[in-house]
């Protein structure tokens, strides 16, 4: 199966859910244009209050549908992009990528993924449970954030639903995607 993009997502407030658009336009070194996350340094609200500083390494947000499928399944009804993503992939299995795995968004835009994201509470206000459902435990105990991927863009480009994604691995040794 060929990895895809299937759904696109922008908001310009700091909103949990981002509104599903026709196109994105990704942003080299600032995220996706039109975005509350967009910039070169933090935007998340929490984070701008430790340090504003800081590079911003969680420019873009990709969930994969297959999620969205797990949790339909368990009985939550979800849209995409109501996770807070700007990307929805299928085909992918975004978590196995290794930190600075770089994925080509159709023709132009090149991102690069920085860690996982790490799921907050704001979740049970989309619908309670909802933050319980994307964590869980492997075998020795070690806990599993299935809420997505955190990326920075490298080469800007308009993504689509449709567009083809393609993946990079970075040299070995490569590491595991960490909470970012």
């Amino acid at each position: 199966m060929q990895a895809t993009v299937t759904a696109v997502s922008v908001s310009p407030t700091h909103t949990m859910s981002k509104p599903g658009v026709a196109a994105i336009r990704l942003l080299a070194g600032l995220g996706v244009e039109g975005d509350a996350h967009m910039g070169e340094t933090v935007k998340h609200r929490s984070r701008v209050r430790r340090d504003p500083t800081t590079p911003n390494i969680r420019q873009v947000h990709l969930i994969h549908a297959e999620l969205h499928d797990e949790l339909r399944a368990r009985g939550f009804d979800l849209a995409a992009g109501q996770m807070g993503e700007n990307v929805t992939t299928r085909g992918l299995d975004l978590l196995a990528l290794p930190e600075g795995a770089r994925l080509r968004l159709g023709a132009e835009a090149l991102i690069e993924v920085t860690g996982l994201r790490n799921p907050c509470t704001q979740l049970d206000g989309i619908q309670p449970g909802l933050m319980a459902a994307v964590l869980e435990r492997d075998a020795d105990g070690g806990l599993i954030r299935k809420a997505g991927v955190m990326a920075v863009v490298l080469a800007g480009g308009t993504v689509r639903p449709g567009d083809a994604i393609t993946v990079e691995l970075p040299p070995e040794p490569c590491r595991p995607l960490a909470p970012v």
